[in-house]
């Protein structure tokens, strides 16, 4: 077996037991439970609100030590993380440990971005397709088996919510063990890379370390190596940016992970509130709802990749954005006012599946636009965006409105970006129908007499 083939056997083990978390769906019937006896308000005003902002203000820095770093470090601390917060879930009832629960559930979710980033540094570019195919399927499958085993298991009475949070606690013991083995990344992208510049593939002669005495373009191999990480850092960031296409895409790419992460950090609380039970021994079947999402998620992701490319084009991909908007907006508006549970439980299944099949056209178009070194620093930027967007709106909207309410807010936000890609894209079609006035008018305007002289130089007569 070639050696990336055992490193992906390595990383796909890793990610699915990192992602199998039978405790994730029925968190707030833990927390709602006799074990803590924290109402669902307590919940969502005084629990989850701090695992945001811990996520938010550690994700910045996570960021920026993680190539420092060389990733295995944080994914240790990940896995440490992890272990801290399911122990304090287990170990504690008091609510200032359970919000400190929440300050290590920061930990493990911003860390987990060195995971996502250390996959690339082990295997060779030509394999980052297949790496990349090969964790997010394990991880996928991680959630699944997680929800379904937990589902199962509830429904015929072998366990309780209690057992589902040790059971998730083992697994975060083991996966912290497991990273302890991982192998090291040589390098990285900014802080940990090769200074030599790299070689034109024309000539074989090596390349002198003295500095050119004119500058070089910034585009050419030898000027990037030339650069310290900070310059480099902020060449792939203004460079990315810069491109209109890619700017919008972000725009959207952070405001909608930003939605959807609310969305599913409080719909728990949501349906809680819908089914207004307090007792545990009633079945709710938020596993079967997440197993169902994860593998819609999966197919859904898979199909994205037969969407013919000329529909993600501009203007096409404006009016697709938009119209994914206003029908997130509206199956959230039905989740805030409907009383049905199974409506509710339809109307997220339905949100989500949008959200995975737009957010991997996205992140595939947003791809094909920036320098391929700089996949980590754009996405990481727009998922920092997004996180402080959701502090925004915990601040303004979590504390002030009820989780009805919460839901309307979050289906106004969908519908303001409806209207905004609108924007976008009248503006978009007024360049189309500039390029077709135009050639409408050349057609029809008598044509000028090109002569092609000796020296082949263009000559108006």
């Amino acid at each position: 077996m070639e050696q990336w083939g055992k490193i992906a056997i390595v990383l796909s083990v890793f990610g699915f037991l990192k992602d199998f978390r039978p405790s994730d769906p029925f968190v707030v019937q833990f927390l709602n439970g006799s074990w803590h006896n924290i109402s669902a308000e307590q919940i969502n005003q005084q629990v989850f609100p701090v695992g945001t902002y811990s996520y938010g203000i550690q994700l910045v820095i996570t960021f920026l030590i993680t190539d420092y770093f060389r990733y295995k470090p944080l994914i240790i601390l990940s896995g440490l993380a992890g272990v801290g917060y399911w122990g304090l879930f287990v170990w504690t009832k008091d609510l200032p440990w359970l919000q400190l629960a929440e300050v290590f559930y920061g930990t493990y979710k911003s860390a987990d971005v060195a995971f996502w980033s250390y996959i690339y540094a082990r295997v060779d570019r030509s394999c980052y397709q297949k790496i990349t195919s090969y964790t997010k399927s394990s991880s996928q499958l991680g959630k699944f088996v997680g929800a379904v085993g937990a589902q199962v298991l509830l429904f015929y009475g072998l366990v309780d919510y209690l057992d589902l949070n040790y059971v998730s606690l083992a697994v975060q013991l083991c996966t912290t063990a497991f990273a302890l083995f991982l192998p090291a990344a040589p390098k990285s992208i900014y802080f940990n890379r090769s200074t030599k510049p790299i070689p034109s593939e024309n000539n074989n002669v090596p390349a002198d370390p003295t500095p050119p005495p004119v500058p070089l373009p910034i585009t050419d191999d030898k000027a990037i190596a030339k650069l310290t990480a900070l310059e480099l850092l902020w060449f792939h960031a203004k460079s990315a940016y810069s491109n209109f296409t890619v700017l919008r895409f972000s725009i959207w790419y952070a405001v909608a992970s930003c939605i959807y992460y609310q969305t599913v950090l409080y719909v728990q609380v949501l349906w809680k509130t819908i089914s207004n039970r307090a007792t545990t021994d009633v079945i709710h079947w938020n596993g079967a709802v997440e197993a169902v999402l994860t593998i819609s998620g999966a197919a859904i992701t898979f199909f994205a990749g037969f969407v013919p490319a000329k529909l993600l084009h501009v203007p096409n991909a404006l009016l697709g954005l938009s119209m994914i908007s206003f029908m997130q907006g509206g199956v959230l508006l039905i989740s805030g006012l409907t009383r049905n549970l199974w409506v509710a439980y339809g109307a997220h299944i339905g949100y989500c599946i949008l959200h995975a099949f737009t957010i991997t056209l996205l992140s595939s178009e947003i791809a094909k636009n920036i320098c391929r070194d700089s996949f980590g620093l754009v996405f990481g930027i727009n998922a920092m965006i997004g996180s402080v967007l959701q502090c925004l709106l915990t601040v303004v909207v979590v504390h002030c409105s009820t989780i009805k309410g919460q839901f309307v807010v979050y289906a106004g936000v969908c519908a303001g970006m409806g209207v905004l890609y609108c924007v976008f894209l009248l503006v978009e079609l007024k360049k189309w129908w500039k390029i077709v006035f135009y050639m409408i008018k050349t057609k029809f305007s008598p044509q000028k007499k090109i002569d092609l002289d000796g020296n082949k130089n263009h000559q108006i007569i």
